[in-house]
């Protein structure tokens, strides 16, 4: 043994394997603190390791391979000279600091990087990536993403946060840190998703914000009909990974209204796109052979009510057709939502989605009272769910509590800070809270063009008008391209018509109709009558959209003095819910059968 620990020095194994340790370690830390800079990927900092781990026998071999024996069969010993002894100390220092990384105790206040504790976690989930190779795959990775953070919402004392910013989020040139500051997010959930037929593949990763370090990490290959076991599984791995404490019972899932159907997954998130692009009847025509064929699955269910609630009629019928005939299709569209509301509820009374289309159906009906019950319903379901806090933002906001809605509109933003419409639609109450400067301010950073066309430019000239300024709010409505919403007719007459404000027309009878988004110009010009035309047609189809969030807006104050209006409230039914539920802004109790106004 004494002659072969001779041979490793005469050979300079031992100088060799020090200068090899030091090295190897040096490289590990400058990678590890230059990667979460960089934005590097976890897998880096592995390979790296993996390299070194391999290289290290295969130095030693080659230097024990080496011949240095000299030529007249002497073996002289190597001398030991003052590199040795650095790098024999440099070792010791490298052992010493790995043993201290790994065994000393880090309490928390002595840390100078605490791991956040799980109460104050907060998860963003980023879109998963599409490695289909076919771009119209897109709806599949961005809804199996969406899922994957409505699973997380269900492990108690885990925040998610921003879910559908983090889809929507413009990632280009910004690093992990950035993200997380941006979505106020703790950690990072990351991942990509591959389709081929009935097999997908799901890579997920969880990194933290702050320092960009890879927590845990997994693949998924399997069949489609295991898509939410899946779900499930990386739930559980993420909730496990940040210790959080799960509350299940035995054999309990996170995933409680899942198909084993391979088509009606796929179905069900395409048919969610055409809903929220607005094609309800081409999406119901995909659910009805779905739940015919899946009749368990409860979110298909919901989705179709949504479907049948937007595809009732158009309002071009509304307006112009005969109104028993756009009455008659409207109670045949809402029996069939109410159907497919109730089967949802029935089916997983846990899901909060079948609640949130039943409200839909009940404020259309004029059931004032019972969908603000059904709204509450599913909030105490999802309290955070982007969808169920606008839809009761906006049903607060028609009913005239616009303070209220408001309130909402901020712990959603504060929620979802980078959706588009959440933002149109927060600024539209805001001008009809008197605030148009904020509004403008708010609109102004919204793009105006592509699918936003219509909507931000409409809110954005109703702003201009409500803080006086008239020309501009011309001009705006004439930035109004997309004829899908209104034609292009219909938006020159609001520009002429507002254009002449605030004088007040003399003819009101004369001004050309306007569709309902373009309808408060008349406000504007005192052609209230107009207004009052719509309202009452709409009453007569669907009581509860007789009413808009426009009527609680100062243009059409002298509107809510009249007895007409008084008349309408109560024949839809908001007198009686604002008695239940208590009196709007505007409103109040007057004796014990009368109200007013201001």
């Amino acid at each position: 043994m004494a002659q072969f620990f001779a041979e490793l020095k005469r050979r300079q194994m031992f100088r060799v394997a020090a200068a090899y340790a030091v090295v190897a370690w040096l490289l590990l830390q400058i990678v590890n603190n230059v990667a979460p800079v960089l934005d590097l990927p976890p897998w880096v900092a592995r390979a790296l390791l993996l390299l070194l781990v391999i290289g290290f026998p295969i130095a030693l071999l080659f230097v024990w391979m080496r011949d240095l024996a000299p030529t007249d069969g002497a073996a002289p010993r190597a001398a030991t000279t003052r590199l040795d002894y650095t790098l024999i100390g440099a070792l010791v220092l490298v052992i010493g600091l790995v043993s201290y990384q790994q065994l000393a105790p880090t309490p928390r206040e002595a840390s100078p990087d605490p791991s956040p504790q799980p109460s104050e976690i907060a998860v963003a989930v980023l879109k998963f990536e599409n490695l289909s190779g076919d771009a119209s795959q897109d709806y599949f990775s961005e809804g199996v993403t969406e899922e994957i953070g409505a699973v997380l919402t269900r492990v108690p004392n885990l925040n998610v946060v921003a879910r559908t910013s983090a889809i929507a989020i413009d990632r280009q040139n910004r690093s992990v840190r950035e993200l997380g500051q941006a979505l106020g997010a703790t950690h990072l959930i990351d991942g990509s998703v591959r389709r081929a037929g009935n097999r997908v593949r799901i890579t997920a990763q969880l990194v933290r914000a702050d320092s960009g370090l890879n927590l845990w990490s997994q693949n998924f290959d399997r069949e489609l009909t295991d898509i939410f076991a899946i779900q499930d599984e990386i739930a559980q791995a993420i909730a496990g990974a940040l210790g959080a404490t799960l509350g299940l019972r035995e054999g309990q899932r996170l995933v409680s209204s899942g198909t084993n159907d391979p088509e009606s997954y796929p179905q069900f998130l395409r048919a969610r796109a055409l809903v929220r692009a607005g094609s309800d009847l081409e999406a119901i025509r995909m659910l009805e052979p779905l739940v015919a064929r899946d009749p368990n699955y409860a979110p298909a269910w919901a989705l179709l009510a949504d479907a049948y609630t937007g595809a009732t009629a158009s309002e071009r019928e509304f307006l112009e057709g005969p109104v028993e005939v756009a009455r008659r299709n409207m109670q045949t569209a809402m029996e069939k939502a109410e159907r497919a509301a109730r089967e949802a509820i029935r089916l997983d009374p846990s899901y909060a989605g079948g609640y949130l289309r039943l409200a839909a159906i009940e404020r259309a009906r004029g059931n004032w009272a019972s969908a603000d019950d059904l709204r509450r319903q599913a909030l105490m379901l999802d309290p955070n769910d982007p969808e169920i806090l606008d839809g009761y933002a906006i049903g607060l906001a028609v009913a005239g509590r616009i303070k209220d809605a408001l309130r909402v509109r901020e712990q959603l933003l504060a929620l979802e800070p980078f959706v588009p419409i959440f933002k149109m639609i927060t600024a539209d109450i805001l001008w009809i809270d008197g605030q148009s400067a904020a509004a403008i301010r708010m609109l102004e950073g919204v793009p105006g063009d592509g699918a936003l066309n219509f909507q931000r430019n409409a809110i954005l000239a109703e702003a201009y008008a409500a803080a006086g300024r008239y020309a501009e709010a011309a001009e705006t409505y004439l930035l109004i391209t997309d004829a899908s919403e209104v034609s292009r007719q219909a938006a020159e007459d609001a520009a002429r018509i507002i254009r002449s404000a605030p004088a007040k027309v003399a003819a009101p009878e004369t001004l050309p109709r306007l569709p309902g988004a373009l309808e408060v110009v008349y406000a504007h010009v005192g052609a209230y009558d107009r207004l009052s035309e719509r309202a009452d047609r709409y009453e007569r189809i669907r009581p509860g959209t007789a009413i808009s969030t426009h009527h609680w807006s100062e243009a059409y104050a002298p509107l809510r003095k009249t007895e007409h209006f008084r008349a309408m409230v109560r024949r839809i039914g908001l007198v009686d819910y604002w008695r239940a539920k208590g009196w709007p802004d505007l409103c109040r109790a007057v004796g014990a059968d009368d109200f007013v106004c201001d």
